[in-house]
This record gives structure tokens, C-alpha cells and sequence, in this order.
């Protein structure tokens, strides 16, 4: 009897929604009538051949279809190069929640995945082109919606991929560890130890604990306490109460989470929020 696998990614996109927009390369991070815009860090290539430069750094030379996407932000020098000046490719800025989103942080700082190889990540891209090439109603919209699609399905190709060897990604993508680690996403506040984890793991203590800190590179308990400061830092940008965002995440109180925060960030999170919200009315 086949087993389902768990939803390994629904919990993490939902705290930190993917959100993209269509862009050009002219564009850089400065502010216009409609608020920031943000440099491309996603770029899809069609039948051409196009170099994607970066100063100092392995460039990668498009030939082919194929994805490139730079989960935390575009490199400051990055240069499109092409022989073609009608060459069809895409480029969106894509915002998965910033430094806060861990899958983000898990991932290397450039993906490049040839289509040929990743024919679930192709059947969005062959539409995501078509509205770029050929200009209709609505199509700017169309565009954005599909490139989030391609980077959820290219976080999926990853995981089920196999090849990210410590972190994250390698935890989501075995098959054991992936129980207890979406069981955490799930369900950050209720109190889980050590022995409730491995169980969900089908594990014994021992072995889940050795399993998980050499695949994922932390022990459990660090991952489940990095796991709710990162939302009960949410919460508090949200202007949540300490005392109801610990009880939300998961912690005894707000004395604990002040504690624990202070020590993970290096200020309270009063001061986290009086920085967050000066930076907001800059």
C-alpha cells in the first residue's frame, strides 16, 4: 500500500506568499509612483542563447530553454548579454517573504534548472512565453500569476529533485525527516518533544536526532525554536502583542519569547517593532 507523502511546502507558502511581477532589466530598486521596485531576480529563457553575468561570479550561459532565479535578490552587477536584442526570454522580480522566508535561506544564492531536464517546470514556462510574445488583455497579470506558479513548481522540482545535500531542502526531501519538519510548519505552538518527533519520523530518539542534524544542520529543538521566532517575528511586524504572539508560536510566555528573541536577533521585540515601523514611515 503506497503511503501518501506529506503537503511539504502549502505551510511554508502560505506564511510567506510568493508574490512576482514582470519586469525589465532597466529596472533597479528604486522607488516610483506605485512604491519600490525591485531589480529581477527570475529569468526565463526560450529557444535563444543569452549570458546571465555577474561580476567576479560563475555566469550562467543560457542556450536553450532554461529558469534562472535568484531566491534573495539579484546581485547588484548583474548583465544580460544577448545576440539576439528580440531574444525571448522573461525577467519578473520575485519576493518570497524575504529574509525571513527559511526555504529562501535554504537555497544556494543562484538555481539554474534546463527545461529539457524538468518537463513540470516547461508546460508553465511554454505559457508564461506565449503571453510575452504575443501581447493580449490582461496579459501583464497573466504573467505575474504564472511566475509565481513556476517558482512554487521550481521549489517542488528541488525538493523531489534530491540534490541539496544539508539544509532545508535536504530535510524536506527525505523521506522520514519530512514528516516531523512539515509537523512543525504546521503546528509550531503545540509542545513537541524530542520522542513525538521521531515517532512521526517512524525514527527511534537517537536516530532522528543524529538524522536530522546531519541532513537538515541543526538539531530538532534549534529548528523548532528558529521556526517560531521567525513567525513570532511576523507577528510582531504585524503589531501582535508579545504575549499573544507567544502563545500563537508556541512559547511558555512573553518573557520566554523576549528572552529568546533577544538573544536570536540582538533587540527586544519592542525595539524590532519600533525599527520596523520607522522604517516603514521613512
Amino acid at each position: 500500500m503506497l503511503t501518501k507523502r506529506p503537503d511539504r511546502l502549502s505551510a511554508l507558502i502560505q506564511r510567506f506568499r510568493v508574490e512576482a511581477k514582470m519586469q525589465t532589466m532597466a529596472v533597479r530598486d528604486v522607488p516610483d509612483d506605485s512604491g519600490p521596485r525591485r531589480a529581477p531576480n527570475l529569468f526565463v529563457v526560450g529557444r535563444d542563447r543569452l549570458q546571465i553575468l555577474r561580476d567576479g561570479l560563475p555566469s550562467f550561459d543560457c542556450e536553450g530553454p532554461m529558469v534562472v532565479f535568484f531566491p534573495r535578490g539579484a546581485p547588484p552587477d548583474l548583465e544580460i548579454r544577448s545576440d539576439d536584442p528580440a531574444s525571448d526570454y522573461v525577467c519578473a522580480s520575485v519576493d518570497t517573504g524575504g529574509d525571513a522566508n527559511p526555504i529562501a535561506l535554504a537555497l544556494p544564492d543562484a538555481v539554474a534548472v534546463t527545461l529539457n531536464e524538468a518537463h513540470s517546470l516547461q508546460a508553465v514556462t511554454d505559457l508564461l512565453l506565449d503571453e510575452a510574445l504575443s501581447p493580449r488583455c490582461g496579459g501583464s497579470a497573466v504573467i505575474d500569476r504564472l511566475c509565481e506558479i513556476l517558482v512554487i513548481r521550481l521549489l517542488r522540482h528541488l525538493i523531489e529533485g534530491d540534490e541539496a545535500k544539508v539544509g532545508l531542502i535536504a530535510g524536506l526531501a527525505h523521506p522520514n525527516l519530512s514528516l516531523a519538519i512539515v509537523a512543525i510548519h504546521d503546528r509550531p505552538n503545540k509542545t513537541w518533544r524530542l520522542e513525538d518527533l521521531a515517532g512521526l519520523a517512524a525514527m527511534s530518539r537517537t536516530h532522528f536526532a543524529n538524522t536530522f542534524r546531519d541532513v537538515v544542520g541543526v538539531t530538532p529543538g534549534e529548528y523548532l525554536s528558529n521556526w517560531r521566532l521567525t513567525l513570532a517575528r511576523m507577528e510582531i511586524a504585524k503589531g501582535t502583542s508579545v504575549k499573544v504572539a507567544a502563545k500563537k508560536v508556541g512559547f511558555a510566555s512573553a518573557a520566554s519569547l523576549s528572552r529568546a528573541f533577544s538573544r536570536r536577533f540582538g533587540r527586544s521585540p519592542r525595539n524590532e517593532f519600533a525599527r520596523l515601523y520607522q522604517s516603514k514611515s521613512a
